[in-house]
């Protein structure tokens, strides 16, 4: 294997510098991406979504000193791709736009400064590309970074994770695969676990994520480890161990998000919803993201509380005025919500919109919701067909596709699927879990 030391003494400096920098950036592109799926918080989901940093202040005195340490060295490169680098991760976490622009200026001075080569700066366009849902030039960031360097593991996983958000599933596990074989470190094993994840292997995620969790060097990869495997014990009937795990991740970052979520939703399922808003208020004033306003707003439905559900609600429509005037495609949230409590039938179109952009299971299945909340039940099932064609455990598309099922009549696979979805999670939602048994109850008692 080509190794760092054997390259000489830029390159040296420039690898080890992609271990402390590029490394917290991939982890924030799976965070995107999990949660993109409704599993856990992207994201990749975000995207996209928050990163498992450590708390808000300790990025922005990061970004402080990398910019006082630019006005000395105006034309260095790799500095300007750092400050780019920390920038994307700071508009994961706070949505906030005006962060992505400056971002890309702080890169694109990077490239100036070194047009050909320019290994961070290329990662760091293509992290930025992958947070916009512009999953298309992330792969062509990516390949720009891997012909750079074929041997740098972080170029990999910007590579997988946008495979991934293009429902490309079996270009991105090759690429999961050679980022592994390079450096089986946490960021490698926590894409290896998500990809068993995808394919509903629970116990081989686990495996790995736990695997991700040994290896973490930094407190955001532990609390980015404990996150998920606190979701995989949700999903896997285990509350207890869900909220074990959360509860051991905040004690290192006690103002992540998605442990925040992830505690919550714990609770919610060991009956504790009072602590569940409180934990989804610390979310949502810590990332004022659509999944933990939309998570906020429908636990204090689910709670009779409509006046404090829909303060949530009018952030998420404010977010909304605002993405339409950019022009970019909804998140899964966003369809979500906008199904549920607004226009279906706008719901549709942006759910339209979003899928051929970024045509992952979870956009197909905010798209089927979509669609079956605006009375189009047969193409609403080729979509959640289609959410679940890799076999991923999900609760929340089992309900969905069941609802459908129902809708059309069939009342053999409507009580399967939400059977199914009972089963995985009986608390998988707050407002959609007892909607569930109430329609099993109705089939049931169906002569």
């Amino acid at each position: 294997m080509h190794r760092p030391e054997d390259e000489p003494a830029p390159s040296i400096r420039r690898r080890r510098h992609l271990r402390t920098t590029a490394i917290t950036i991939a982890l924030g592109a799976v965070m995107f991406t999990v949660g993109a799926v409704g599993l856990s918080p992207p994201g990749a989901g975000t995207p996209g979504a928050a990163s498992s940093a450590s708390p808000s202040a300790g990025p922005a005195r990061g970004i402080e000193a990398l910019r006082e340490r630019l006005k000395r060295l105006p034309k260095d490169p790799v500095g300007w791709a750092d400050l780019g680098m920390a920038l994307v991760q700071q508009a994961r976490t706070t949505a906030d736009q005006a962060t992505y622009a400056q971002a890309e200026k702080a890169l694109r001075r990077s490239l100036a400064l070194q047009p050909a080569e320019n290994l961070h700066a290329e990662i760091g366009m293509g992290a930025l590309a992958a947070a916009r849902h512009e999953f298309r030039d992330a792969v062509t960031w990516a390949r720009k970074a891997v012909a750079t360097s074929p041997a740098t593991p972080a170029s990999y996983g910007v590579l997988a994770d946008a495979h991934t958000q293009l429902g490309q599933y079996e270009e991105a596990q090759a690429a999961v695969q050679q980022m592994a074989d390079l450096r089986p470190d946490s960021s490698s094993l926590a894409r290896a676990s998500y990809t068993f994840e995808l394919r509903g292997d629970t116990v081989q995620a686990k495996a790995l994520m736990e695997r991700a969790l040994r290896a973490a060097g930094t407190p955001g990869e532990r609390a980015f480890a404990h996150t998920h495997l606190s979701s995989l014990a949700l999903d896997s009937g285990d509350p207890a161990t869900a909220l074990r795990q959360a509860e051991t991740g905040l004690a290192i970052a006690p103002r992540d998000a998605g442990l925040l979520e992830a505690r919550a939703k714990a609770r919610v399922a060991t009956g504790d919803r009072e602590r569940a808003v409180a934990d989804h208020t610390a979310a949502v004033a810590t990332a004022p993201l659509p999944q933990y306003l939309l998570g906020l707003g429908e636990l204090q439905q689910s709670l009779g509380r409509q006046d404090r559900a829909e303060a949530q609600y009018a952030v998420l429509r404010a977010q909304e005025t605002l993405r339409r005037a950019t022009g970019t495609p909804a998140d899964v949230d966003a369809i979500y919500f906008e199904a549920d409590h607004g226009d279906p039938r706008h719901a549709v179109v942006m759910a339209e919109a979003a899928v051929r952009e970024r045509p992952f299971i979870a956009v197909h299945d905010a798209y089927a919701w979509a669609l079956h909340r605006a009375e189009r039940d047969e193409e609403a099932l080729d979509q959640a067909d289609e959410a679940l064609a890799l076999g991923t455990r999900s609760a929340l598309f089992l309900y969905h596709r069941g609802a459908i099922h129902q809708a059309l009549g069939d009342t053999a696979a409507a009580r399967r699927d939400l059977r199914q979805a009972l089963a995985l999670d009986p608390s998988f939602h707050p407002l959609h879990a007892p909607a569930a048994r109430e329609a099993l109850r109705r089939i049931d008692d169906t002569p």
